[in-house]
């Protein structure tokens, strides 16, 4: 640390997931020195030892001096990060996570790691900024069980799949303008119970998250056109947190050990997915995108804001299954859930009012007071 003791102050967050707004910042005024070899090898031992960075950094110098001239300042933006470097990839886990050196989920491996659309998914929802929309109608849902047709594992979750050639399963109302028929519902989880949703909510992460997938009958003839358009999905999710055993859950999680590997699969007929929702009918809604590939920016998001509670067991149990198909080398299904995108210029509108959550406390008015004889 430099000798000079002057500092700045503010309090922020951890600028690595999960993002918290714990820390204060101190941040020191004098810089330390360090001289330029010192610097390449730290560099190299980022990037490895095969990178001529000396002559890179002469080349990125000559640029910068170049094009932070007016008016060149926006073009200089791109070069802040130089483009030799590798970009981090988003290998499905947080880096904070310890998983630095697993493998990328095949699932990702022929997609650009850094979308350029600015509606992606998922985000952290802050309670404070997100807008309450009087407008926002509640949501009707409307399921019937006997649509339900079979359980698999896809190699990345396990997936419940739905009969969706006609209107009888459905939700309509909350956000959306249309009808929106279901297809499937799957989870995301952790590891541990710690962390394994993918919305987080003040920063806050679940143990999982569970998400009902819909398509839009109305303007689309089929669930692939329509997820690759806008107003073309909408999206329940549904936070899990640790508590009490989930009765109607349990139906599913027993039919877990018969898909263990990726590819299998079994009927799993006459169940009501409502039953996994809670029965608060608020909800943060916004404008975004698939968590998979191919992140099509297709998605009504309606994320509910009571968590329902399940228990340890049950989510072992999510954790028993394998990304790899039967007599590949096993794969934990554990971590299932993308990193968090930024919000860019997105509101996110609530269909409720919180302004109690800023544990504001009103003063009485005073009143005039009155002397007793």
């Amino acid at each position: 640390m430099p000798a000079c003791p002057d500092y700045w102050t503010y309090s922020g967050s951890l600028t690595t997931p999960p993002l918290s707004e714990s820390v204060t910042w101190i941040i020191k005024k004098q810089p330390v020195e360090v001289d330029h070899d010192q610097v390449i090898r730290f560099l190299q031992a980022i990037w490895g030892p095969e990178q001529d960075f000396r002559l890179i950094m002469v080349v990125m110098s000559s640029l910068r001096a170049i094009l932070q001239a007016s008016p060149c300042r926006s073009l200089w933006r791109r070069f802040q990060i130089p483009t030799f470097m590798p970009a981090r990839p988003c290998s499905l886990y947080t880096c904070t996570y310890k998983t630095r050196n697993r493998a990328l989920h095949p699932l990702w491996e022929s997609v650009d790691l850094v979308p350029v659309g600015e509606r992606q998914s998922p985000i952290n929802i802050r309670w404070r900024d997100s807008v309450f929309d009087p407008a926002l109608k509640p949501l009707t849902v409307s399921y019937d069980p006997t649509t339900c047709l079979h359980v698999w594992n896809n190699g990345y979750s396990f997936l419940v799949e739905f009969e969706d050639s006609t209107d009888k399963s459905v939700i309509k109302g909350g956000p959306l303008e249309d009808n929106y028929r279901l297809k499937q519902f799957h989870f995301h989880w952790g590891a541990i119970d710690a962390w394994g949703s993918e919305h987080t909510v003040d920063s806050k992460c679940y143990p999982a998250e569970l998400h009902l997938v819909h398509w839009n009958a109305v303007k689309f003839e089929n669930f692939e056109d329509a997820a690759l358009e806008e107003h073309g999905l909408a999206v329940i999710g549904v936070f899990l947190k640790l508590g009490k055993h989930h009765q109607e859950l349990q139906k599913l999680v027993d039919t877990l050990p018969s898909i263990k590997h990726k590819d299998t699969l079994v009927e799993f007929g006459s169940f009501d997915p409502s039953c996994l929702m809670p029965a608060c009918p608020d909800y943060w809604t916004y404008s975004g995108s698939l968590t998979t590939p191919p992140l099509s920016e297709s998605v009504t998001w309606i994320i509910k804001k009571q968590p329902v509670e399940v228990d340890h067991d049950q989510l072992e149990q999510f954790r028993t299954l394998l990304f790899t198909s039967e007599g590949e080398k096993e794969k934990r299904m554990v971590d299932n859930f993308r990193p968090l995108q930024p919000l860019m210029n997105r509101t996110v509108r609530s269909s409720f009012r919180h302004d109690y959550v800023l544990n504001i406390q009103v003063k009485p008015q005073s009143s005039t007071s009155q002397v007793t004889p």
